[in-house]
Order: C-alpha cells, then sequence, then structure tokens
C-alpha cells in the first residue's frame, strides 16, 4: 500500500531546517507505531508469531517507514492477510494502514508547528 504524494513531501522537507525534519520524523514514528499496534490488536493470533513479528523499519534521512513481517519465519502473513483457497482473508497490516492514512497529515502538522517561532 502507498500513501500517495508522501515522496513530493519528501523532497520539499529535505530542505528544511534539521527542527522541522526532526519533527516531522517524529510525527512519521508516531504513525507508523500507530499501525503496527492496530495491526497486533487485529492479527490473526495462533502462536503469536504475527503479533509480535510486526515491525516498522525506518530509513534514515529520508522520512519513510515501512511496516510489515521482516523474520523469515514470517512469510506467511501475507496468507493470512490475503487468504488462500483454505484460509479466509483476514486483513490486519491492511486496514491499521488505511486508518492511519487520513490521521498522518494531522501528526506532521502538529509536530511541525511545536518547532516553528
Amino acid at each position: 500500500m502507498e500513501i500517495q504524494g508522501l515522496d513530493r513531501l519528501r523532497d520539499q522537507l529535505q530542505d528544511l531546517a534539521v527542527e522541522i525534519r526532526q519533527a516531522a520524523f517524529k510525527a512519521l514514528r508516531e504513525s507508523a507505531e500507530a499501525v503496527v499496534n492496530d495491526t497486533q490488536q487485529n492479527v490473526r493470533v495462533d502462536s503469536g508469531n504475527l503479533k509480535e513479528g510486526v515491525a516498522a523499519r525506518y530509513h534514515n534521512n529520508q522520512l519513510r517507514a515501512e511496516i510489515g513481517w521482516w523474520q523469515n519465519d514470517d512469510q506467511y502473513a501475507i496468507y493470512h492477510e490475503h487468504g488462500t483457497r483454505k484460509i479466509p482473508a483476514k486483513p490486519a497490516l491492511g486496514p491499521a494502514l488505511e486508518a492511519e492514512r487520513n490521521k498522518i497529515g494531522d501528526r506532521i502538522k502538529i509536530e511541525v508547528r511545536k518547532v516553528l517561532p
């Protein structure tokens, strides 16, 4: 899933002061953690591997986060997210991303306003 417009925003933020970039990163981290927490609350639990394995990865100086399952033994998460012929879909990550999509802009505004004079 991709949020449109973040690439353009990311490019514009490259030129801003360090404090503003730090504020935007704080907002990004808050949004990513909200997605992780929401996913953990709604993911199918058998062994608990998917619940404990979902995580956010951050890319330094890019204002970018990726959320998902990164361990080799978590590859079956996609089957639970999208379903198979034998396993009904029970999406957790997709709905968590959708729920946060409309909030990230406000999070960025709030954090950036805190550092502006």
